[in-house]
């Protein structure tokens, strides 16, 4: 067959195995889609908006700073000045204020040294915004375990439906070798109604299963933002685990860091805020009367000069407010340590559940064949008439007991190992 015939062939063949089996879905792929959905996502865009326009609105300070002021005023009295001259001395006329003054002023301010406050500040706003974004890591990777949970429901559920068919076409199997027996007169209608209330039994079942199964993929579906069905393949995860001490990495514990630099960043705002102000400034106004008190008319004027602020009043609370900063980092502290507290506790218990599920899988295939033998065994009695439905009935629940008892201790197994990943974030 040449290539040109070979090709669509091929690409035929690929869309029929794609229709007919769905689309495929891995449990790591159910993570990125989940994050990718969450609508918290969109905070951190926020966040990074928020923190850039208050760091350039900090930065403006740097600007002359302008006002404007107008003023008009009525004084009860003005200043005069009353000379005792003899008389020989020509009179002097020395002009008097009038009692209503006005003024129109605009004033310009040059900041010089501010003592490192805007510095201090838009360091507060990284650290702030940093805090925020590490809080907002915390609340998506708690994503994980949802998915997680989800996710092996379903391979649980499709396992255990896999289990079902087997055990629908074994009781099938049996109620036609019973009904058989009955008109071999080994067994009787009684017999039969024993295997029918079986597989009635087992319909149930299925519908529960099915049920749950539509549930869990529904659930799933809403948290990754992508409609899954029955059709749809969930890929079980392959995974070897290593029995070594996991180093913890959880997001949790860059948030802690992000709280302490942020207190950090207010114990540096205290010490610049008691330092003094250094800056220019310039007027220019027009009023009645100008800078010559004594000229009773409307004149422009101007004032320029450097100016020297200092508040020290805040001296008198540093100390306590470097206290409460002291009293803040150390509440993180232990709350650090209560986190790693309680996660150095469940990871040896995680451990010893993966090592427990890892050994009862040993022995599931060799329990499923016994369970076999025997009731192979029971099925040659019933036909021999030396043991009845009923109990033959128990040996295949027993049996199938036991194959449901491997797909669950194998999901178990990988969700155990999937728990601790989680707890520790470290690679699996």
């Amino acid at each position: 067959m040449s290539l040109k015939l070979s090709l669509p062939l091929v690409v035929l063949i690929w869309l029929n195995i794609v229709v007919v089996f769905g689309q495929t879905i891995t449990i790591d792929e159910c993570q990125q889609k989940a994050t990718a959905n969450y609508p918290a996502i969109a905070q951190y865009d926020i966040i990074e908006k928020t923190k850039n326009f208050n760091i350039e609105n900090a930065n403006k300070y740097y600007l002359p700073q302008g006002t404007l002021s107008a003023q008009a005023s009525w004084q009860s009295d003005v200043t005069k000045i009353n000379l005792d001259l003899p008389q020989s001395f020509p009179p002097l006329d020395i002009p008097v204020p009038s009692q209503d003054q006005y003024k129109v002023v605009a004033e310009l301010n040059q900041l010089i040294w501010d003592g490192g406050k805007i510095s201090a500040q838009k360091k507060s706003l990284n650290a702030y915004a940093d805090l925020e974004k590490k809080q907002l890591d915390s609340e998506i990777y708690k994503l994980k375990e949802r998915v997680n949970n989800l996710y092996f429901g379903v391979l649980l559920m499709q396992e255990q439906l896999i289990q079902q068919d087997i055990l629908e076409k074994e009781l099938q199997r049996n109620y036609n070798n019973v009904q058989s027996y009955v008109q071999n007169g080994v067994a009787n209608e009684a017999d039969l109604s024993v295997v029918k209330v079986e597989q009635l039994k087992v319909g149930q079942q299925r519908i529960q299963l099915e049920s749950s199964l539509q549930a869990y993929i529904q659930m799933l579906s809403v948290l990754i933002g992508e409609q899954l069905d029955a059709h749809t393949m969930f890929v079980k995860p392959k995974t070897d685990f290593q029995s070594t001490s996991p180093v913890i990495k959880r997001p949790e514990l860059h948030f802690f860091s992000a709280q302490e630099n942020a207190l950090e960043s207010q114990r540096l705002q205290l010490n610049v805020k008691n330092r003094p102000v250094i800056g220019a400034f310039a007027q220019g106004g027009y009023g009645k009367p100008g800078l010559n008190m004594f000229e009773n008319e409307f004149s422009p004027y101007f004032v320029g000069g450097v100016r020297v602020s200092w508040n020290f009043g805040n001296l008198y609370t540093l100390k306590n407010d470097k206290r409460k900063i002291d009293i803040q980092k150390l509440a993180v502290d232990v709350q650090r340590d209560t986190f790693l507290h309680n996660l150095n506790m469940q990871i040896p218990q995680q451990q010893i559940e993966i090592e427990k599920f890892r050994k009862m899988m040993k022995d599931d295939n060799e329990i499923i064949r016994l369970r076999t033998l025997i009731r192979e065994a029971a099925e040659i009695k019933v036909e021999n008439g030396t043991m009845t439905v009923s109990d033959l009935m128990k040996e295949i629940n027993a049996e199938e007991g036991a194959k449901q008892a491997k797909t669950l201790h194998e999901i178990q197994y990988l969700m155990s190992i999937y728990s601790l990943e989680y707890t520790t974030n470290s690679e699996k």
